[in-house]
């Protein structure tokens, strides 16, 4: 069974969905037990770093997180709060990825709405997919590009869109709502 993480964040249903159409069952859970005992957990979320990360700790989910040793995908809000720190209500975020999540300057439209294709890719949540397949943002928060970067993208600035550290995997952007590529770039995690 795989688990999709429930806390205080938006956008859960459809990633879901999602795996649905690609014939995989879940469910959607903040139960530690279920958490722990699934065959992948995906973490994904859009909205705000602080409240997000007070809930996560509230529920004990931070401790969850930290404990799954089974493939995990954090989604947007998922990967940053996988960071260290994020500038987004100077949040103390959980650590898994040695980098810091800053707030885009204002040289361009913020936030980062539509598509973009990566800057490279590397590793096998990418097997199948290329550089210049375009997939969907929306976020004004991006982590810096670091030693854990198995993607990057360019939109203002260079920043990591994909992670992965051991078994902790995270994408910027939506691959839920990324048609065809980023229905393949889920099946390349539950594949993992």
């Amino acid at each position: 069974m795989i688990a999709i993480i429930k806390y205080n964040a938006g956008n859960i249903r459809s990633v879901q969905n999602a795996l649905n159409r690609l014939g995989y069952e879940s469910i959607i859970t903040d139960d530690k037990t279920e958490i722990l005992n699934a065959s992948k957990v995906i973490f994904p979320g859009v909205g705000e770093a602080s409240s997000a990360m007070q809930y996560l700790k509230e529920k004990g989910l931070d401790e969850v997180i930290l404990s799954v040793k089974k493939p995990m995908l954090g989604i947007c809000l998922g990967l940053q709060l996988m960071c260290d720190f994020s500038e987004e209500g100077n949040t103390k975020c959980l650590g898994i990825f040695n980098t810091q999540v800053k707030k885009f300057p204002p040289k361009e439209k913020v936030p980062h709405i539509g598509w973009n294709s990566f800057a490279e890719v590397k590793g096998e949540l990418f097997k199948d997919i290329k550089v210049d397949n375009d997939m969907y943002y929306v976020h004004s928060y991006y982590a810096e590009d670091n030693t854990q970067s198995i993607a990057t993208c360019n939109y203002i600035l260079p920043f990591a869109t994909a992670m992965q550290h051991d078994n902790f995997y995270a994408t910027q952007f939506h691959p839920e709502k990324s048609a065809d590529v980023g229905m393949q770039l889920l099946k390349n995690f539950l594949e993992l």
